[in-house]
């Protein structure tokens, strides 16, 4: 990677990445882009920023052109929960998006380095639910997960029919305190650690005992890099790799907190069509493929991953003139 596109710039990953690429490959080499702007937002005022609807293919490829890039690096898309509100939507932004990715990565050169995230939401409840295997049958039951599966197929056609060097990998849960969830099934994980310190309580929308795998950003950001970095010729799949970090439930979660906030309340209000999406993915999933094949390595456990969240969201909090509940003390073993 030398000069890098990126769409969906805003959102959760996109925002991390750029961040990262712009320290790794210098402000001037990561243009990035989103359908909206954000004054003030670091994506937009600190670097290289376009608006660019990813359904508008000229538009697509005159950014692509005009800066010279190399890499496509494509995360637009609409994720689990809000794909299930909108799927004639979900399908156009997520395929047609992404086939006009593929299509300016193909156009701009034959080598040209292509990555789209897929995600645990590909596989179906007929695939084994623990440690679930890289390659298995695939048949998922919500519109976010045909498109990813659909997004893989496709991803592997363009490789092999033009030679885009195409590399993806399955995302599960990733958490962040930098920015917000955007609509995903497992964003409950995320809203926990806010609550906990504006409220020391929270309402979990997934049911007690629910398993799903689950990684801090930092390792999701780590994981783009590395493999994007990674020797193609060690690459055996390519799209897309499982990735992840641990496997928890609500409670092993609301206990971790507790860690740090001993009187922190965990209650349920089940929503049942995210309930139904999580039912319908593994409980955790076997990543030693690209362990193997590009030594993919996360750093965060459960434990580690609470601390973080909680003292850096307690001085976002602080930043912004928000009151919240907590004050930090000892870790409680």
């Amino acid at each position: 990677m030398k000069k890098v596109l990126i769409t969906g710039s805003l959102g959760q990953i996109g925002s991390e990445l750029t961040e990262r690429l712009r320290k790794d490959l210098g402000v001037k080499n990561v243009i990035s882009t989103d359908i909206r702007t954000i004054e003030g937002s670091p994506v937009v005022e600190n670097g290289q920023f376009e608006e660019l609807d990813v359904t508008n293919y000229d538009q697509f490829l005159d950014i692509a052109k005009r800066y010279e890039v190399d890499t496509v690096i494509h995360l637009a898309a609409l994720l689990s929960a809000t794909a299930e509100k909108r799927p004639a939507f979900a399908w156009n932004l997520n395929m047609t998006g992404l086939m006009n990715a593929l299509e300016v990565a193909r156009e701009i050169g034959p080598e040209t380095k292509f990555f789209a995230p897929s995600s645990i939401a590909a596989y179906g409840p007929d695939a084994e639910p623990d440690n679930t295997p890289q390659d298995t049958v695939m048949h998922p039951t919500t519109m976010y997960g045909v498109t990813k599966v659909s997004g893989e197929l496709l991803e592997n056609y363009y490789h092999t029919k033009y030679g885009v060097d195409t590399r993806s990998v399955r995302f599960p849960g990733l958490i962040s305190y930098k920015v917000e969830p955007g609509g995903g099934t497992t964003d409950y994980a995320v809203d926990i650690y806010y609550e906990a310190l504006k409220n020391k309580s929270y309402t979990s929308f997934i049911e007690k005992g629910t398993y799903m795998d689950m990684m801090y950003m930092d390792d999701a950001i780590e994981g783009i890099v590395k493999l994007m970095n990674a020797d193609a010729s060690r690459l055996e799949h390519r799209n897309s790799f499982n990735i992840t970090a641990m496997s928890f439930e609500p409670e092993q979660i609301a206990a971790s907190i507790r860690r740090r906030i001993p009187d922190f309340k965990l209650s349920y209000d089940v929503d049942p069509a995210r309930q139904g999406i999580a039912n319908s993915w593994p409980n955790s999933i076997d990543d030693s493929d690209a362990r193997k094949e590009w030594d993919f390595s996360p750093s965060f456990d459960l434990d580690k991953m609470t601390d973080e969240m909680l003292e850096r969201l307690s001085a976002k909090f602080k930043a912004e003139g928000i009151e919240t509940k907590v004050s930090f003390g000892k870790v409680n073993s």
